[in-house]
Parts: structure tokens; C-alpha cells; sequence
């Protein structure tokens, strides 16, 4: 099997599940060494309350033909993110390739039927802490790496492609903050061939929304009849294979400072879906009228 990114170097941040460990594990499946960083492993889960730990995620990496390496980080503190780096940058000769920052956490603060100012303050600027800091420290950690060797790519994942309103301003600001992160990061790597992109997926089948509806992977196109919107979900590992193709792309500095979608690559990289579909959220939206300015 053709492993373009054997003798990469990844760190996913945020890797336990969802948008992570698809990324991770498509990662793995390209070859890569992917360190896989969270707060739930095995006999102590987060406050998420999920029980996806990031030890599942590295051997899934493994099984794919990567080499996956669980390391528990609480991206808030930043002790651990400097150790988490000095572990790699020491294990790896100073090689780091990809930085993923998928970091969030903030759904058990999330009070969708609140507006801002009956939202619980404390709560909002949690999401803040927990989803956009979290992620300037590991970037702030990683980046000399990638600059002492004038290559690497970092990739900010959010939710959407430009600053329209997400339905919560706290969950808003957080995932338009780090379209902003990757843009501005973007100019002040350029002189280093580091490149920063962020990225979307669309409607995300991730485990938590599976449970959401009560249905698996096997019989997930049930729940169309709750949200027919889900039939047009991709799997997890659809945003996985958008970083696949980003990391292997010897000319993905052209895209440095740009927010990418899956659909988008999927269109111009030719890739699938694990399950053989190629789902395009972008060109569904339009049509269902949900992206009538782009």
C-alpha cells in the first residue's frame, strides 16, 4: 500500500475522537508517526464524559500502518504542552511535520438556547480557554520546530468556512477564532515555509452524534428520519483524508493562510469517504439555501 507520509511526524492535539482521531487514523494510514494527545485515557476519562480515550485512537493509528503514540495532555496547562514537545522534539531529532489543533471540549459548556447574556458567563469564557488558548499554546510550542527546518504544516480545525453566526456567540467566537489563528499565523510563517491552514468538515458523523440519534455506523442512515440533513454526514475519517492529501501535497504552501473544506478537497484531491461516499456538504447547503452569500 502507497504510504506517502512514511518518516512524517504528526502530533494531533486533541485526537481522542471525532474530527481527531479520524485525522489520526487517516494519518496512520498514510504512514505517518502520529502522537496523539488528550485528557481521557484509560481509568480517567475528561469531563467530556465520553469514553473514547486517546490510547484507542494511537493503536488505531498503529493498526492502519502508523506508528500512534498516546500522550495525555490538558492543552490548558502549559507545562504539559511544552513537555508534550520536548518529548518529541527529543524522540524525533527535532523532526515535527504536522500539527493538527483540534481542541475543543467545550460542549458540556455549550447552552445552545441561551444568548449571550443569559448564557453563563463563566461557561463562555471557558469555551474560550479550553477551545481557541489551548490552541495557541500548542501552536506557540510547535512552531520553533517546524521553523528551525523551514517546512511543516500546521492545520487549525474549526466549524465553517468564514465568520457567519453558529447559532451561540460563545461557540461562534471560538470556531471564527481559530480561522483568524490560522490566517494570521499564516503571515508571520511564510518567511519559513510554514505553512497554516484551517479547515472545515461539513455535517460530521462523529461518535457523539451516532448517540445523539441512536444509531451506529452500521444503520446510521436511520436517523434521516430525525434530520434528513445526516444523509449528507461524512465520517470522521473524510476530514482525516483531507489532511492526508494537504500533508502529502509538495505545493500546500500555495494554500497557506486559507480556510480549505473537505468537500472542497475531496473535488480537487479525488478522495472518499471510508464508506465509498464522496458527501459534498458545501454544494447540499447551497441548495438547501444555508449559504446563500458565499
Amino acid at each position: 500500500m502507497n504510504r506517502p507520509l512514511q518518516g512524517k511526524v504528526a502530533v494531533v492535539a486533541g485526537g481522542t475522537r471525532g474530527a481527531g482521531r479520524g485525522i489520526a487514523a487517516m494519518l496512520g494510514e498514510a504512514g505517518a508517526t502520529v502522537y496523539v494527545t488528550g485528557r481521557s485515557v484509560r481509568g480517567n476519562l475528561s469531563e467530556m464524559g465520553r469514553t473514547e480515550t486517546i490510547e484507542e485512537t494511537a493503536e488505531l493509528v498503529t493498526s492502519l500502518g502508523g506508528d500512534g503514540r498516546a500522550v495525555r495532555v490538558d492543552h490548558t496547562v502549559e507545562q504539559e504542552v511544552q513537555a508534550l514537545f520536548e518529548r518529541v522534539k527529543e524522540e524525533q531529532s527535532g523532526q515535527l511535520d504536522i500539527l493538527v489543533n483540534d481542541i475543543w471540549g467545550g460542549d458540556p459548556f455549550s447552552d445552545w438556547d441561551s444568548r449571550f447574556w443569559e448564557h453563563s458567563l463563566q461557561n463562555g469564557l471557558k469555551m474560550q480557554n479550553i477551545a481557541v488558548h489551548t490552541h495557541m499554546i500548542t501552536s506557540y510550542y510547535a512552531a520553533p520546530l517546524m521553523i528551525k527546518r523551514n517546512r511543516g504544516l500546521i492545520l487549525e480545525i474549526t466549524d465553517g468556512f468564514d465568520y457567519r453566526y453558529r447559532g451561540n456567540l460563545y461557540y461562534s467566537l471560538a470556531k471564527i477564532s481559530t480561522i483568524h489563528l490560522a490566517a494570521a499565523m499564516a503571515e508571520e510563517l511564510r518567511e519559513y515555509q510554514v505553512t497554516s491552514i484551517a479547515l472545515s468538515p461539513g455535517y460530521l458523523r462523529s461518535e457523539a452524534m451516532l448517540d445523539h440519534f441512536g444509531v451506529t455506523e452500521d444503520n446510521w442512515r436511520d436517523a434521516g428520519l430525525k434530520d434528513p440533513h445526516f444523509l449528507m454526514s461524512e465520517t470522521p475519517a473524510y476530514i482525516g483524508r483531507a489532511v492526508a492529501a494537504l500533508a502529502s501535497d509538495p505545493y500546500v504552501h500555495r494554500k497557506t493562510g486559507k480556510v480549505l473544506t473537505t468537500w472542497e478537497l475531496s473535488d480537487e484531491y479525488n478522495f472518499v469517504d471510508i464508506d465509498g461516499r464522496r458527501p459534498h456538504w458545501g454544494r447540499y447547503a447551497e441548495e438547501q439555501g444555508f449559504y446563500k452569500d458565499r
